[in-house]
């Protein structure tokens, strides 16, 4: 059970970094950004392209995944999404679905279509109290905690991100104030993307990398989200390890229903607390 709880808190830190960026473009723009998981794997690939093309260390590869997601991040709100702000959702869906899509297929035109694991970057462990972690999993978590301390700082203190904060409660009200909502949109579309690519990078020593992880982990994010608060970033944070945990103890005694308990929390948390219109 002690290592099925530190299994659940991995992938809580996992979905939270995911999940973050989905509840900040959800939160502000109303976007339903299914290419949201397209830099996630893009972070991973390009993980995996420098640890075995390239020979540069974890570290530095898990950098360059991170800028050229956060790259590719800006030119999907730049190029796409700013030119659907006020439209229907429906816009939205279909059109970053495709990028979505389009960012697969162009993912296995370049690395092929078998999965691609690599080893812990670490490969040390930890005793405490009789039982032996992975350091690396241990580092994940922290990390994951980290993050989210910072984007509390983040939020809470500087200008740009209470400018967020109040794009997030009252966008108009924000527009007229003389704000231009939309640049601090992308500040939050790119940081987002920037932290769902992290999560990949993090997440690719656990599992093997391949073009349609992204499509895997994005339901989660989603039931995430939802069972979180849209734009509530402690639930966010909250609801990553709750879900986290409850995917991995369910998994050692149901394995075939390891996700499905997931969307069954999400069901009764909206159930007892409707999305307000």
């Amino acid at each position: 059970m002690i290592y099925a709880i530190m299994y659940g808190l991995t992938v809580g830190a996992i979905l939270y970094l995911i999940s973050v960026g989905f509840s900040l473009t959800f939160g502000t723009m109303r976007v339903i950004n299914f290419a949201h998981t397209l830099t996630y794997t893009i972070g991973a690939y390009l993980l995996v392209a420098s640890l075995r093309q390239v020979g540069i260390p974890f570290l530095w590869g898990g950098v360059v995944g991170v800028g050229v997601a956060a790259l590719v991040g800006y030119c999907i709100e730049r190029f796409v999404i700013r030119r659907l702000y006020g439209e229907s959702l429906d816009y939205t869906f279909i059109a970053t679905f495709a990028v979505f899509l389009i960012g697969v297929d162009i993912i296995k035109w370049i690395w092929g279509v078998y999965p691609k694991p690599i080893s812990d970057p670490i490969g040390r462990a930890a005793e405490f109290f009789g039982f032996v972690f992975p350091v690396y999993r241990i580092l994940v978590i922290v990390l994951a905690i980290l993050v989210f301390f910072g984007l509390e700082f983040f939020i809470r203190k500087t200008m740009v991100g209470k400018i967020i904060v109040a794009a997030l409660d009252n966008k108009e009200g924000v527009r007229c104030l003389g704000i231009g909502v939309e640049k601090y949109f992308t500040i939050a579309f790119v940081l987002g993307s920037a932290l769902a690519a992290l999560g990949g990078v993090l997440y690719a020593p656990i599992t093997a990398v391949h073009p349609y992880m992204g499509s895997h982990i994005l339901l989660l994010c989603f039931a995430v989200v939802l069972t979180g608060g849209l734009g509530n970033l402690r639930g966010t944070f909250l609801a990553s390890f709750f879900l986290g945990m409850l995917i991995s103890i369910t998994g050692r005694f149901w394995p075939a229903g390891s996700e499905i308990v997931a969307f069954i929390a999400m069901a009764l948390v909206l159930l007892l607390r409707p999305i307000e219109a």
